[in-house]
């Protein structure tokens, strides 16, 4: 009997932990529309980070960020409004059991399928400055795929 696929929509939630705010203007319009201008941020700056674990006891925030399983295949899709095409991605970086980076994968498009590390115990999702300085974030999607 195949399972029901699973799909985790991620918004911007309007606190400031994760965000890169030097010189940033940031308009929350709505849960799914977040303005975001920065004119002089560098390419390859981190503009905001999504983690799935956090220690709620040091940084007194909830984990935003699905848990999803080393072993599976995902497909990801992200609406991003920017002033620049292609301006900011998305970089997931995967963690393995004690913190250490067990590899990572960066969206160059819209959509993408992605396969974890089989070591992954936690992930971050990081949206990336490419060039772009003005962009509406909207949210992505996380769906599993089905196996075959």
């Amino acid at each position: 009997m195949a399972h029901a696929i699973k799909s985790w929509t991620v918004y911007w939630d309007e606190y400031t932990s994760g965000v890169y705010l030097y010189g940033s203007e940031i308009v929350f319009h709505a849960r799914d529309d977040v303005e975001f201008t920065n004119e002089l941020m560098p390419a390859g700056t981190v503009i905001r980070t999504w983690h799935s674990m956090v220690a709620f006891q040091e940084k007194r925030i909830e984990p935003t960020l699905p848990i999803i399983d080393g072993e599976g295949s995902y497909h990801v899709s992200v609406d991003i409004d920017c002033d620049v095409d292609q301006g900011i991605f998305l970089r997931f970086v995967f963690f393995g059991k004690n913190g250490e980076e067990a590899g990572s994968f960066v969206m160059d498009g819209p959509e993408a399928d992605m396969t974890c590390p089989l070591k992954t115990y936690s992930y971050d999702a990081q949206l990336i400055c490419a060039g772009g300085h003005a962009f509406r974030f909207h949210s992505f999607t996380i769906s599993e795929k089905e196996q075959r």
